[in-house]
């Protein structure tokens, strides 16, 4: 064991620390490994960078404190994270908290505190969402890792992408709480980018962006597909989506389970989104229970708790195929989106023991669907809300789902409304629509 206060660690909250604790991080790698140690204190910080066979551990009443100072994150990145998923020559460098780049058994654990210091990078507070300079740190990034462990900790205020995993293999992730500000954007809880035979459980993730995100982003891409992925046991909320497979996908994602977990107060629920030219393929959510409401359009979605969408960002978008949904309880402010951008984008869907109860938006106008992002067509679709909404889908079934309306208006509408859908099977549809005596339970152009 190293702990850090042998290395000249204050734990004053105020003196910066981080040769300190880099140096109690180096010695421990020296000496073969083991277990550098934060004790109760607050360790004021800038980037540190973890080595093979070393495991941080925070101990109870232990808080690493970020900088509030841009030039104390020494560790800079340049990513698409903050330029619409795409590396340009312009795009602005991103920092880290914390980092390791092709360490090998490398841990984080608890129970202490990560504080990522996201209010000090925080411009201007717009009502919704905060005004964010570009110029801000990721609280964990980890780049070209094997045998991955962050295990216990508490982390929060993220900057930026609060854990973000970059072509790792053999990873556990299990029982991290993140607990970052509503209104702050892209500070995501958990980013699984490239990475392989990955173990989520047992976390609570309360965020502005997205939850739990899975992606294969641009600038990494020696680095292969994001894979063989488990998530479970979760209790996720977010101002954006609490899981998405996607967005940011310019290779294939494919083998991914996720099963019993808690949604609540969310925008989007358990989301399937590709919008470059990544390959989506089987993938199965299941036993979870979803609530959504609508939230301001400085978000990305519009309450949907199921969300399927292959819509070009930019110029290219690949195909999905073969996702699941079975025994899903939604109670939401709008309907199960699924959408395509041309016939054969997506195909093999089951919806299977789907039961959605709807009612319309409290705080903003209802009757829309969100395609963003998306380069072509309206960023907003106007229809009436639907249980289920299939929209340029091939090979879709729904089977034994339900549609329940708790309130209506004028924008409710039917149980299943189905567009230029190839291949459409619905096996006892318990429910109608929202209006039975002018519009029939199911609509099909």
């Amino acid at each position: 064991m190293f702990d850090i206060r042998d290395y000249g660690a204050t734990g004053d909250g105020t003196t910066l620390d981080t040769l300190a604790i880099q140096s109690a991080i180096d010695a421990c790698h020296a000496a073969g490994g083991g277990q550098v140690v934060v004790p109760a204190g607050c360790f004021l910080s800038g980037s540190i960078v973890l080595r093979s066979r070393v495991e941080l551990h925070l101990s109870r009443g232990a808080v690493l404190q970020g900088s509030s100072r841009w030039e104390d994150y020494t560790q800079r990145h340049t990513v698409g994270a903050l330029s619409a998923g795409v590396v340009r020559e312009d795009s602005e460098a991103a920092a880290s908290f914390i980092s390791a780049l092709g360490a090998e058994d490398v841990a984080i654990s608890g129970p202490g505190r990560i504080d990522g210091a996201g209010r000090a990078f925080v411009v201007e507070d717009l009502g919704a969402i905060y005004r964010c300079p570009n110029a801000r740190p990721f609280t964990v990034f980890l780049i070209g890792c094997r045998n991955v462990s962050v295990t216990s900790v508490q982390i929060t205020d993220a900057a930026l992408w609060c854990v973000r995993l970059t072509g790792c293999e053999r990873v556990l992730v299990h029982g991290i709480t993140i607990d970052s500000d509503l209104k702050h954007p892209n500070a995501d809880g958990i980013d699984i980018d490239r990475c392989r035979d990955v173990r989520i459980s047992d976390c609570h993730i309360s965020c502005g962006d997205d939850a739990i995100s899975l992606k294969t982003c641009e600038e990494f891409p020696e680095l292969g597909p994001t894979e063989n992925v488990v998530i479970t046991n979760c209790v996720l909320r977010s101002t954006s989506s609490a899981i998405v497979v996607g967005v940011d996908a310019t290779s294939d994602i494919r083998n991914v389970v996720v099963s019993n977990c808690v949604i609540y107060g969310s925008h989007r629920g358990l989301s399937v989104n590709l919008g470059q030219e990544g390959h989506f393929e089987n993938i199965l959510f299941s036993d979870c229970i979803v609530q959504t409401e609508v939230f301001d359009k400085a978000w990305w979605g519009r309450g949907e708790p199921i969300y399927v969408s292959c819509v070009p960002w930019h110029d290219r978008v690949g195909t999905i195929r073969n996702v699941r949904f079975r025994n899903i309880l939604a109670r939401s402010e709008n309907g199960v989106y699924i959408n395509g951008h041309e016939p054969g984008a997506i195909t093999g869907v089951l919806l299977d023991g789907i039961r959605v109860e709807l009612s319309p938006p409290r705080r903003f106008p209802g009757g829309e669907y969100d395609r963003r992002p998306s380069e072509s067509g309206p960023e907003f679709t106007s229809a009436l809300t639907s249980g289920f909404h299939l929209d340029t889908v091939t090979d879709v079934t729904l089977r034994q789902c339900e549609v329940t309306w708790a309130a209506v208006d004028q924008t409710s509408g039917y149980a299943v409304e189905a567009r230029s859908v190839e291949g459409l099977r619905i096996d006892d549809l318990v429910g109608g629509s929202a209006h039975p005596d002018r519009l029939p339970t199911t609509l099909v152009h």
